[in-house]
């Protein structure tokens, strides 16, 4: 690293969304960073909401600054938990605060509102997006979704027990035996093991289903019984482990099947989100009226429109007796714990970044290239690309022409009844995924 490079500074200003309580960057994180050849900047005040005072931020080794224009004026790097498409209702101001060349790292949201980015690429700042990191094993300690989804699948079992008027465990008391409660989890990525394990822990008895099959070792590893419905799923999962968007006449037999299911559970919390798209239903509002008086549907993708059709994002809904509750960024409800995972993420990705090139990122590099979505004043991400209607960037792959003994191999394939022996090496993507 040369003279230049070990002075640069990060800059963490105070998060403006609306209910935002979270930091991009903790007090514990100064120390490594500071080691990296970076100087932290704080907002005054930024970590408060969760519980970090500048104090412990100027013990740690950090400058707390008082203006927001000077954190953006001096950082060569910018670190938030939410910009972008992910922070819609922001001051303006903060657009116009950065600058060229500058390094932007948080939520960024692209998928979903993918104009935002040429807006970011016209300050010609390099804007990385934490939520397009790839699910391989080398970026799980960078991965900000798993970590937020282990926050958000803990907290809402906690609003699920706090909402039902039952305890869950069973209990044997002077008075009686009280029944546990039943448990119904749909979807079983990190916020859904997450639910199950939390709901075990607190004496329910719990049920889970994915359109995944896969997934059920998991579910019984944290102690979920899965459900098995009769269903084609065999094309249900997509790249990097994420549940597939399936088509309307699947969620229509899934519906049906799962009916039955919903009406023998006190607590329902559904979890099926896809990145970049509107929630699939998941419950019909006939299906709510099979839920019995007094039972909780919480739904965590009512921020993207909600699996349950009468959901209402930020509110509780009582229909018939049944709560619907539509929880909004239930991460800041833990902010403190949330911070600590989320400044983790983003510190691995900086030292990741910094060694693969700061000023000159390594596209070659997957997790780079992945999350990279502004450089030179241009929209490089060919996700975000083609959401906007451009080329993409990447030059297609040649094609190969086969050999002569390759091309009679193949011929001679074609023609056995025998299937070509399958490979048993796993790829980093398959290892994440389990």
């Amino acid at each position: 690293m040369s003279a230049d490079e070990t002075q640069l500074t990060i800059g963490v200003p105070s998060e403006t969304f609306p209910g935002e309580t979270r930091v991009a960057l903790v007090p514990a994180a100064v120390k490594p960073l500071a080691k990296a050849g970076f100087q932290l900047h704080v907002q005054q005040g930024a970590g408060f909401a969760a519980g970090f005072t500048d104090e412990e931020y100027t013990s740690a080794g950090a400058t707390i600054v008082a203006s927001r224009d000077e954190i953006y004026a001096k950082a060569d790097v910018i670190a938030v938990v939410r910009a972008g498409g992910a922070n819609l209702n922001a001051d303006e101001n903060d657009l116009d605060r950065l600058k060229p060349d500058q390094v932007l790292i948080g939520h960024l949201d692209p998928l979903s509102h993918p104009e935002e980015i040429t807006r970011l690429a016209e300050k010609k700042v390099d804007a990385y997006s934490l939520e397009l990191l790839p699910r391989i094993t080398r970026a799980q300690s960078m991965d900000v979704l798993s970590s937020m989804a282990t926050v958000a699948g803990y907290k809402l079992v906690l609003l699920a027990a706090n909402e039902l008027p039952r305890m869950f465990p069973m209990m044997m008391t002077a008075a009686g035996r009280l029944m546990p409660a039943r448990v119904f989890v749909m979807g079983a990525g990190v916020a859904g093991l997450q639910a199950i394990a939390t709901a075990k822990r607190l004496g329910a008895v719990v049920y889970a289903y994915d359109v995944r099959p896969v997934v059920k070792e998991q579910v019984e590893s944290v102690g979920g019984k899965f459900v098995e419905l009769d269903l084609e799923t065999e094309q249900a999962e997509g790249k990097g482990g994420y549940a597939k968007e399936m088509g309307e006449e699947f969620l229509r037999k899934q519906r049906e099947a799962m009916k039955k299911v919903i009406a023998e559970s006190d607590v329902v919390i559904t979890t099926a989100a896809i990145p970049g798209r509107k929630a699939p239903i998941l419950v019909t509002e006939d299906m709510v009226t099979a839920l019995k008086p007094g039972s909780v549907l919480i739904d965590l993708a009512a921020e993207r429109g909600g699996n349950c059709e009468l959901t209402k994002p930020g509110e509780t809904v009582d229909v018939n007796g049944v709560k619907i509750i539509g929880p909004v960024n239930l991460p800041a409800q833990v902010p403190y714990h949330a911070s600590e995972m989320y400044s983790k993420n983003v510190q691995t990705f900086l030292l990741h970044l910094q060694k693969t090139g700061l000023n000159d990122p390594d596209l070659s590099d997957e997790i780079i290239r992945d999350t990279l979505l502004t450089q030179n004043g241009d929209v490089v991400n060919d996700r975000i690309r083609e959401a906007l209607g451009l080329e993409s960037l990447t030059p297609p792959e040649p094609e190969e022409e086969a050999s002569a003994p390759e091309a009679e191999a193949s011929a001679e394939q074609a023609a056995s009844d025998t299937p070509a022996e399958e490979s048993s090496e796993t790829s980093s993507d398959e290892e994440a995924q389990s």
